[in-house]
């Protein structure tokens, strides 16, 4: 069984909803990564969405843009990316892990190949934001070859596609919360609920939200419809505020601490 699999199973036994975090691999640096990763599974992630910097990510806001020209400035490559994975695995993380990456890096590297690759290194799960459902089709064979989830994202749009994209989902379904890019936000979109409703009705598959869930209040609001919760430009804005203690080996404890309190927070 996938461990993305698993863990929704164990966690629907037990009444509870998924807490995914997203970061950026390589922000501040590569062992930095590692150690922020290894202590958000201590403080109650369940799965961990791994990004892969990319110089155009057109469905990231400016909190994540940033924290990729940090990682691109430090000439992080996918296959960094990727070692990250294999290294905290073999440092003893034990829950799933999704790379995130455009579309292009993984069409260069090979598309049979590159799956053949995030498989042989662990990672459950893959999330390609920019590759519509039309050309999924061609690429989902390759990765259920290798055993890999490639979890698709779908938008409050119409409810044709809405159901065409999640009929044929694996892991989970990555629903968007509000239109546009990533982000904090205060408010989701009107009709959130009906949407939520829909991708239910449409799949089998786990559920999971997110874009712009930033705080407890938010997660409990979604947990009753949701089997996961996504937090990503709230988390990499801790990591950013954090830098200056994580640059330093005197203050890199009191950093990683400061980025899992707010973590732990998220916990319903």
């Amino acid at each position: 069984m996938n461990q993305i699999d698993k863990v929704f199973t164990e966690l629907k036994a037990a009444g509870k909803t998924a807490l995914i975090p997203f970061i950026s691999v390589g922000d501040p640096d590569l062992d930095t990564t590692v150690d922020i990763v290894k202590a958000l599974e201590q403080a109650g992630a369940d799965i961990i969405e791994l990004g892969v910097p990319y110089s155009d990510p057109l469905a990231d806001g400016p909190v994540i843009q940033k924290a990729s020209e940090r990682a691109l400035r430090n000439k992080v490559t996918l296959l960094d990316c990727i070692n990250v994975a294999e290294r905290l695995q073999s440092e003893g993380v034990r829950m799933p892990l999704i790379l995130f990456s455009y579309y292009n890096p993984v069409l260069q590297y090979g598309l049979e190949s590159f799956f053949e690759l995030v498989a042989s290194k662990g990672i459950s799960g893959m999330i390609i934001p920019d590759l519509p459902i039309e050309e999924s089709e061609s690429v989902l064979p390759l990765a259920d070859a290798a055993g890999v989830h490639l979890i698709p994202l779908v938008a409050p749009v119409s409810r044709e596609r809405i159901v065409r994209i999640a009929e044929n989902a694996r892991g989970f379904v990555y629903c968007v919360s509000s239109l546009g890019v990533t982000g904090v936000r205060s408010e989701f979109h009107n009709g959130i609920d009906e949407f939520l409703s829909t991708v239910r009705e449409a799949t089998d598959c786990p559920i999971a939200v997110g874009f712009g869930i930033s705080n407890r209040d938010q997660v409990a609001r979604f947990q009753q419809q949701c089997d996961g919760v996504i937090v990503g430009s709230a988390i990499v804005r801790k990591i950013e505020e954090a830098i200056p203690l994580l640059q330093s080996p005197v203050t890199k404890e009191q950093g990683i601490t400061e980025i899992t309190q707010f973590v732990t927070s998220l916990k319903v």
